[in-house]
């Protein structure tokens, strides 16, 4: 599998967005002074035209509260299997004594 790197920070993000908007330059030029990824630098730039408004689809915000309300749903539900095994766990018991 390849090797994977940390996300870029916000504030380089941002810096990678202004460039590419500056005129004359262009998205190919832009990206590989700076060394990423060409359709890195174009979801920068639709997630920064979603952000201000100016295109339809979800803010930075809303995708990470997404994200953590997705990862939260998902603990609740292994938390609730948890509880189911140990409650039927409890009744076999019971059971057993009578």
């Amino acid at each position: 599998m390849g090797k994977t790197r940390p996300p870029y920070p916000p504030e380089f993000r941002a810096e990678a967005v202004r460039l590419a908007r500056e005129p004359g330059a262009t998205l190919a030029g832009v990206a590989r002074d700076l060394g990423i990824a060409l359709e890195s630098l174009r979801k920068w730039i639709r997630q920064a035209e979603i952000d201000v408004g100016t295109r339809e689809g979800l803010t930075t915000e809303e995708r990470a509260e997404l994200s953590k309300l997705r990862r939260r749903v998902r603990v609740l539900e292994e938390e609730r299997e948890i509880l189911k095994k140990a409650a039927a766990f409890f009744a076999r018991e019971e059971a057993n004594r009578r």
